[in-house]
């Protein structure tokens, strides 16, 4: 537990966060690692969790009628993945697939939403953070689809 205690608390998205709030996090986290081209989650499925990248890098994808999939927007190494265990009913929004060999702190998303219950101020400020990585996901992926279509004329 100790390895990943220090990259949560060194991770960019937890930067500045509570150290009581880190451990509580870090209490429901594991390590995942991903083989390139292994698809993490997929559009619809269960969002059970987010990630913050350790090392590697993922797509987040999408497909669109007439072009097939496409990719709305690479992250990397310090960056997190997924809110959608954020908001009923807890679905994921997006393909994720890693384009080499990743590692990843995953957090219980069940485990984190009681504990956001718990303590009003994790919740705002996983909410706060969250929101953040939302807007700039949504910017992407219309920026993304507008070039599709674009492309499609």
């Amino acid at each position: 537990m100790g390895h990943i205690n220090n990259l949560s608390a060194s991770h960019p998205f937890l930067a500045g966060m509570r150290a009581n709030h880190i451990e509580l996090l870090t209490s429901c986290a594991t390590l995942r690692e991903f083989w390139e081209r292994e698809v993490i989650f997929r559009l619809g499925e269960q969002a059970n969790g987010f990630y913050l990248i350790t090392e590697g890098g993922v797509d987040l994808e999408d497909w669109v009628s007439q072009r097939g999939t496409i990719t709305i927007e690479t992250l990397v190494a310090g960056e997190p993945m997924g809110w959608s265990w954020l908001f009923p009913p807890y679905r994921w929004h997006y393909h994720a697939r890693a384009i080499r060999p990743t590692t990843a702190i995953f957090f219980d998303g069940k485990t984190l939403r009681q504990f956001c219950d718990e303590d009003l101020a994790l919740g705002q400020e996983l909410f706060k953070r969250m929101s953040e990585v939302m807007v700039r996901r949504l910017q992407a992926t219309r920026a993304r689809l507008i070039e599709a279509l674009n492309q499609g004329q």
